[in-house]
Formats: C-alpha cells, sequence, structure tokens
C-alpha cells in the first residue's frame, strides 16, 4: 500500500484508540454499556443543550435517561442492560413514542452519571 494511503488510516485509528480508551470519571457501579454510550456521545459533535446521561429508578430498575437535543430528535430511556425502554419525550410531537407516558411523575432517586462539559 502506498505511504500517502496508509498515514490517513492509522492516524484515524490511533485517535479512534485514544477516545476509546480515555478514563471517563463516572459514579461507581455505572454499567460499561452505559460508559459505551457516554464514549459515543462523545466521539459526535458537541450539543447545544450539551449532551447528558442521569441516573433513576424508574418501575422497579435502575434506568439511564439521555435528554433530547435537538428538534425532533427523541430522548432514550435505557435499562441496565442498555436496552432501549422508551422515548419519555422529544420526537415529531415533544411527547416521545407513548411507550412510558408516566417516567416523568414516576421517576425518583435522579443522579447525574455524566455531562459533557467540551
Amino acid at each position: 500500500m502506498n505511504k500517502s494511503r496508509l498515514y490517513p488510516i492509522l492516524l484515524s485509528l490511533a485517535a479512534i484508540t485514544v477516545v476509546s480508551c480515555e478514563k471517563l470519571d463516572l459514579p461507581p457501579g455505572t454499567p460499561s454499556c452505559v460508559e459505551d454510550k457516554i464514549r459515543e456521545l462523545k466521539a459526535k459533535d458537541v450539543r447545544n443543550p450539551p449532551a447528558a446521561v442521569w441516573q433513576y429508578e424508574y418501575d422497579g430498575q435502575t434506568v439511564y435517561y439521555i435528554p433530547p437535543y435537538c428538534c425532533d430528535v427523541p430522548s432514550q430511556l435505557y435499562d441496565s442492560n442498555c436496552n432501549l425502554i422508551c422515548s419519555p419525550d422529544g420526537g415529531f410531537t415533544g411527547r416521545g413514542d407513548g411507550k412510558c407516558n408516566d417516567f416523568f411523575e414516576k421517576r425518583t432517586n435522579e443522579r447525574l452519571v455524566w455531562k459533557d462539559a467540551r
């Protein structure tokens, strides 16, 4: 392979390695899949408002909420294995996907897991 073609590939791999190995300052017990979601958020452009991950108790389980960030983008609510439960808000109507309309009334034990400080 030509050296001029190899250089951009190696540079990209080095950047990916640095981002994926970066130590995140997260609360103890944060599931590794939530860490992966945060790494995905950090790999994207900075959002306004800043991207964040919140932890709550909801329907007898620990859940992780990623708020909507723009326009018609829905929020995401994940269980502790990062299975998508629902979208409580955002989207075209601003009311999410309708699968967990009671999330904001029933959620408890709010805890900020991570907020993008870039």
